[in-house]
């Protein structure tokens, strides 16, 4: 069969990297034109001389992930052709893929599930061929983390936010939050909180600074946004999206 394919192959273990290679060249589809274990490094391969189709681990060595390599180097090759593939069930892998815009041109699935090379190279072609494919259960998972996200008090704030509102979690004063963080100025924590609180909607009622401060709290440690009526009690968001009383 003629070679049909120029790859680059993303995977950070070594031995699994050179028996994919082996593997692949041998189903007569493919030719391995790189291979490496970061997405730095495929990011500048594939603005130099970009291959047909990336076959790209979700979890590698360096900075970025898989996903996020692929975002950046579809910023400069748009709609570059990719397989994914993790054994990695991670919450931010799925988060960071939900992100990333990807529509079409690529297939996600599990490494256990599809490792063997008669099962790569079709995807590789559907890739290759604008079609898109993701495995049910990551599917799912995908799914699963957008309704976690939906309704995460974290999800609406920006990440010095999230830090900020986690570190008065755990009881820090401003100050202390201010030098954890680097901040020479103190009162910047003070605007970050006005932000945090605008966000959860905890200004809103004439309560003071502590009482707002209190109830940000308890939002961070039990993960779910809430509000509080006229009698200071309680309310939380249920699937149907209504306030229904915290037990």
């Amino acid at each position: 069969m003629a070679v049909l394919l120029r790859l680059l192959l993303v995977e950070d273990n070594e031995r699994l990297r050179l028996a994919l290679r082996s593997g692949l060249e041998e189903s007569g589809a493919v030719l391995v034109v790189h291979a490496c274990d970061t997405g730095e490094e495929a990011l500048e391969y594939c603005l130099a001389q970009p291959p047909e189709v990336i076959l790209m681990d979700v979890q590698l060595a360096g900075k970025m992930n898989g996903i996020e390599a692929v975002v950046a180097i579809r910023r400069e090759r748009p709609r570059l052709p990719v397989v994914f593939y993790s054994i990695q069930d991670d919450d931010n892998y799925y988060r960071d893929f939900r992100h990333s815009g990807i529509l079409s041109h690529y297939a996600y699935v599990r490494k256990s599930n599809y490792l063997l090379p008669q099962m790569i190279v079709p995807l590789l072609i559907e890739a290759v061929n604008g079609r898109s494919f993701i495995d049910p259960d990551i599917e799912s998972r995908v799914q699963e983390v957008r309704h976690q996200d939906a309704y995460s008090p974290l999800a609406l704030l920006e990440p010095i936010e999230q830090e900020v509102a986690q570190l008065l979690a755990q009881g820090m004063s401003n100050g202390q939050i201010a030098e954890r963080l680097g901040f020479r100025d103190k009162r910047t924590i003070s605007r970050i909180n006005g932000q945090i609180y605008t966000a959860w909607q905890l200004n809103e009622t004439s309560t003071d600074e502590k009482i707002a401060r209190t109830r940000a709290s308890i939002i961070v440690n039990s993960g779910r946004l809430m509000q509080w009526d006229s009698e200071g009690k309680a309310l939380v968001l249920d699937e149907r999206e209504e306030w229904v009383p915290y037990e």
